[in-house]
């Protein structure tokens, strides 16, 4: 028995493709099919991209060359007008960073937790009043009471207005977001539930050690969603905020500005300056740039989870 293991060691290591699993010889119309598939992707991918390089390259250009010549994916008459027209106040430009990167990030995980326990308490078996709760939750995607007592519940009875809470209670919750969840705790299967409490767990730590890490890919996809919402809004601070805080959302701050060129341009103060030199085209690509690019490095870091998080939850039989 000693040799036979002892060979079997020995063949191991002088064939270690053949410990795990086995090794697929591809033929000449796999390799093609590949190709073309991955040809296919990158021209897609090249298509995807082009729009972000038009938008960077009109950036940098001078509002004279838009006008004149239109937009290119390379810049016309290298200029920094409008960045430098959006930064003229550079107080307030990281004031209104601030405010946002806070919101998103305090928004995006308060919002996580809280439609991640709504989402598995609506789907227990063990819960009564489940569907009821539910379809009040699935009514209110239906049927909206509108915007003027939205308005008056905020400022009269809540008496939020003019306060970073009107818009951030808001946005931490949809009950898109909690329907969405609520499906995918349905793949956590309740004998964990029921594992748990025979240990002696508690409804919440069985949520945090045991629930929690099975939804890594539907916080993931929720996250997104809340932050990208966080990041975008600029709605809700035009109607709450106006001129009662100092710092507006990023956002906002850069629609004010957009606005401001526009009416210098419109305006009689305006008329002692030519209409190429107040930017305006290329205010509106900067700004694009200014609200889009920090956000976009957020995906890679949750792309990740939508990989590796699929298999999180599996259950072997």
């Amino acid at each position: 028995m000693t040799a036979t293991a002892a060979t079997l060691k020995a063949q191991r290591a002088a064939h270690p493709s053949k410990q795990g699993t086995t090794k697929v010889k591809l033929g000449a119309s796999d390799y093609v099919l590949r190709g073309i598939s991955y040809l296919v992707v990158s021209v897609f991918t090249l298509f995807c991209l082009l729009p972000f390089v038009l938008i960077i390259s009109a950036s940098f250009s001078s509002e004279a060359a838009i006008m004149r010549d239109g937009f290119g994916l390379w810049p016309k008459e290298f200029s920094t007008e409008a960045y430098q027209f959006i930064f003229r106040f550079p107080r307030m430009i990281i004031g209104s960073y601030v405010v946002t990167i806070l919101m998103t990030v305090f928004g995006t995980l308060i919002g996580l937790f809280v439609i991640a326990m709504t989402g598995f308490a609506l789907q227990r078996r063990d819960f009564p009043y489940r569907n009821h709760i539910s379809f009040f939750i699935y009514f209110t995607t239906l049927f909206s009471a509108g915007l003027a007592p939205t308005y008056l519940w905020v400022t009269q009875v809540l008496h939020l207005g003019g306060t970073y809470m009107a818009v951030f209670l808001q946005l931490l919750m949809t009950p898109w977001l909690i329907i969405l969840m609520k499906n995918f705790a349905r793949s956590v299967p309740f004998e964990i539930v029921e594992s748990g409490k025979l240990d002696g767990a508690g409804d919440f730590r069985i949520f945090l050690q045991l629930v929690l890490p099975m939804l890594k890919p539907a916080l993931a996809t929720v996250g997104l969603f809340l932050a990208l919402g966080y990041w975008n809004e600029w709605y809700l601070s035009s109607l709450y905020l106006g001129s009662a805080v100092e710092f507006k959302p990023l956002q906002y701050y850069l629609y004010n500005v957009v606005n401001t060129a526009n009416a210098l341009k419109n305006s009689v103060a305006g008329a002692n300056v030519t209409i190429t030199q107040l930017p305006s085209n290329t205010l509106k690509m900067a700004t694009a740039v200014v609200a889009t690019g920090p956000i976009i490095l957020l995906y890679p870091f949750v792309q990740k989870y939508f990989v590796t998080g699929l298999t999180v939850g599996a259950v072997k039989g």
